[in-house]
């Protein structure tokens, strides 16, 4: 059985919930970019984004699957993420973690 590597705090997982439940099909992440601490996840209809061999499946929360690219996964180091909400529209072509949010990770090495 694989390593879980993603939590989520309790506002993460509500809103993963009403955001599957509004659209009637689940979501999926996709982390990349520069790493830095409070990083933007991109959350995407579930299938909508091409996983490739350059992607690591961190685990699921709330039935929706959480990839990061490889680079940055090895540049992190073997940590566990967690999986929060912040205020503010989201970047690029992301779905909003509600109204008015979007989804941020967190990590143990990148804490400030």
């Amino acid at each position: 059985m694989p390593t879980v590597r993603i939590t989520a705090t309790t506002a993460a997982r509500q809103a993963i919930r009403h955001l599957s439940a509004g659209r009637g099909a689940p979501v999926m992440f996709v982390q990349s970019g520069d790493g830095r601490a409070g990083g933007m996840p991109m959350c995407y209809p579930d299938g909508e984004f091409l996983i490739g061999p350059g992607d690591v499946l961190l685990g699921e929360i709330e039935g929706s699957p959480f990839y990061i690219d490889r680079r940055l996964d090895q540049a992190r180091g073997e940590v566990t993420f967690e999986l929060d909400v912040a205020p503010g529209g989201p970047e690029g072509f992301s779905l909003p973690a509600g109204l008015s949010g979007h989804f941020v990770t967190r990590s143990t090495t990148c804490a400030t």
